[in-house]
């Protein structure tokens, strides 16, 4: 089998592995949050990833830089909707620290990749 280029990057597997934590999380939420947060974290901790994914598909560095700052604004969403969980009680102090922390990880990679990108982008100017 084929694997792709983003596959190896220690920043998507974070960022799904995160994904999959934000999903048995919000599974402990109020159903009343359906549309709700569970939504609003699941969707913007899934565009992490994703923005990686399709960022690895670009051909220039520019276009690639511009999907890693697009992951690192999902990023920051979703410590914003967790933020807000915890202060509603529907996260504990341990699992939002621990996301929290995880959280911190993906960002640190994500800077990394971009200054990276832009690094390169220059180069090729």
């Amino acid at each position: 089998m084929y694997i792709f280029s983003f596959e190896k990057l220690d920043v998507w597997i974070e960022a799904k592995e995160f994904s999959k934590d934000i999903y048995a999380i919000t599974s402990k939420f109020p159903d009343t949050e359906k549309f709700g947060l569970i939504s609003q974290l699941r969707r913007a901790s899934i565009s992490i990833a994703s923005n990686i994914a399709e960022g690895s598909a670009r051909k220039s560095f520019k276009d690639k830089a511009h999907f890693t700052t697009m992951a690192f604004g999902s990023a920051v969403e979703v410590l914003n909707q967790l933020i807000i969980s915890f202060e509603l009680d529907f996260v504990s102090e341990v699992d939002y620290l621990q996301l929290r922390a995880q959280l911190e990880s993906v960002t640190n990679k994500l800077n990394a990749l971009r200054n990276y990108q832009i690094d390169k982008s220059e180069e090729t100017k």
